[in-house]
């Protein structure tokens, strides 16, 4: 059996830190993360805001991205094995006689406003925090290409904004998490509604 969650959220609202304790916890279980298909920064184009627009979809190859979940969804066993995952025995048959379930966790900031991935998911959650919350957790991350000034004010809450609202119009299974509470709480939430959902699906 195939399982794929989605951990959506804005930047700096806890994504990874939730998803690293749920591959810990769940069985079989590999992630793609969406900022790994950020494409390289003479690639990113400078906006109306007069920004490069990170922000943004189109800075993003979620094309490469699309076709690695799919590559997971063709065999997640010989996916699971070249990232790494140790597999459960139920779980190292490949192919259709696969009775093993795999879980496959799709990270990102971006995952419900791309059309394509929309109908990859059987779980959806959206970690979000209030802005002052953002911008302070934000100012205190190290990035590969540095925060220019202004670009949270400019471009990344603007962004968010716009995003938010096309994401909650595209998208109507999502959970939504609050980012503020603690990461006990969060990942108890999580985990406990993804397990139900596994149980009534046997």
């Amino acid at each position: 059996m195939k399982f794929i969650i989605g951990i959506g959220g804005m930047t700096n609202g806890g994504k990874t830190t939730l998803t690293n304790r749920l591959i810990k916890a769940l069985p079989n279980c590999c992630v793609v993360h969406q900022d790994d298909f950020f494409k390289k920064p003479d690639q990113i184009e400078v906006g109306e805001d007069g920004f490069r627009q990170w922000d943004v979809i189109t800075a993003l190859d979620m094309e490469a991205m699309v076709n690695t979940i799919k590559g997971w969804q063709e065999n997640p066993a010989k996916f699971a094995r070249s990232h790494g995952v140790n597999l459960t025995v139920d779980a190292e048959a490949s192919g259709p006689e696969s009775t093993g379930m795999h879980i496959l966790i799709v990270e990102g900031f971006l995952l419900y406003n791309y059309q394509p991935l929309l109908d990859v998911y059987d779980q959806c959650y959206y970690i979000s925090i209030p802005y002052q919350e953002c911008k302070q957790r934000r100012s205190t991350r190290t990035y590969t290409v540095p925060d220019p000034p202004g670009l949270f004010d400019g471009h990344v809450w603007p962004m968010y904004l716009k995003h938010r609202k096309e994401m909650e119009n595209n998208c109507n299974s999502i959970e939504y998490l609050d980012g503020m509470k603690s990461k006990d709480e969060i990942y108890n939430q999580v985990y406990q509604s993804i397990q139900n959902t596994l149980l009534n699906s046997l």
